[in-house]
């Protein structure tokens, strides 16, 4: 993953994108009919079950809007939450609780249900070494966000980007040459290029293994559909020279017996693109 300077700046840039995308040259509603000095009083009202995130986020999201807003929290992220909790309280100009409202509701909302779905993995898992991961199928704009939110419910992040760590796939190789040169091609560029970035290698049989060993030089292997006999398999024959990760159609239904096969990670793009909102509400008090 990114450094936690680089993530930070990647959480601002949110910020800032999403207040220019909802503001422009301003909230007319609220202009046109609250006073500028009237000043309130608003919940953030649970309507649904799960696991929270995105508290943290929203601090800064009104912090960004008005330093003077004030925020009492109530529930904290990775908190299990159910209808009627209340989150926490904000007190403040009303016409800056109105410009942030919209951008924590949707953060908060789509943090917490992708929390969530993370969590379910992570108890399956839970009594095994291995980890839950999400990958890059996220929303175009707001990586940092989703990957955040996968931390909150108890998994790991990959690779945040394609400049973070080298992931070797089918593709990769075919367009290389096979599996060896693109291997070997690999350690060459990050030698020459001073870089240290960890290197993943997919393998999509048995013999692709042989031969990613063979290279040598790997830290992970990723057993792209493989079934259940082919990864106990896999995970006998790398015996521990590098890490393993089992990836591919994997459901929560399926988790819990690939990580039985003895497997360090498995990869899972459902954690964020198949996702259903929490409902969360911000309500006047």
């Amino acid at each position: 993953m990114i450094s936690k300077e680089q993530f930070e700046k990647e959480i601002e840039l949110i910020i800032e994108n999403a207040l220019r995308e909802d503001i422009g040259d301003g909230d007319h509603s609220s202009l046109a009919c609250i006073p500028a000095d009237a000043r309130g009083r608003a919940k953030l009202l649970v309507k649904d079950s799960g696991i929270l995130a995105g508290v943290d986020f929203a601090r800064r999201v009104f912090e960004k809007v008005d330093p003077q807003i004030k925020m009492e929290v109530l529930m904290q992220d990775g908190s299990r939450i159910k209808p009627g909790d209340v989150v926490f309280y904000i007190d403040g100009a009303s016409q800056s609780i109105l410009k942030a409202e919209r951008l924590v509701l949707n953060a908060m909302q789509r943090m917490s249900a992708i929390a969530t779905k993370t969590r379910t993995f992570a108890d399956k898992l839970e009594g095994t070494h291995t980890k839950i991961l999400d990958t890059r199928k996220t929303t175009p704009g707001i990586r940092a966000l989703e990957k955040w939110a996968v931390k909150i419910g108890g998994g790991e992040n990959h690779r945040f980007a394609l400049y973070d760590m080298i992931m070797l796939k089918d593709n990769h190789i075919d367009f290389a040459g096979g599996i060896e040169t693109a291997v070997l091609k690999t350690q060459d560029y990050l030698a020459s290029n001073n870089l240290n970035l960890k290197i993943i290698v997919e393998a999509r049989d048995i013999q692709e293994i042989k031969q990613i060993l063979r290279a040598g030089g790997v830290d992970r292997i990723l057993l792209d559909n493989f079934n259940y006999n082919e990864t106990r398999e896999a995970v006998a024959l790398i015996a521990g020279r590098c890490e393993t990760e089992s990836s591919g159609g994997i459901t929560l239904e399926t988790a819990r017996k690939y990580a039985d096969c003895g497997v360090d990670f498995i990869s899972s793009g459902a954690l964020t693109h198949s996702v259903y909102n929490l409902d969360l509400s911000l309500k006047a008090v």
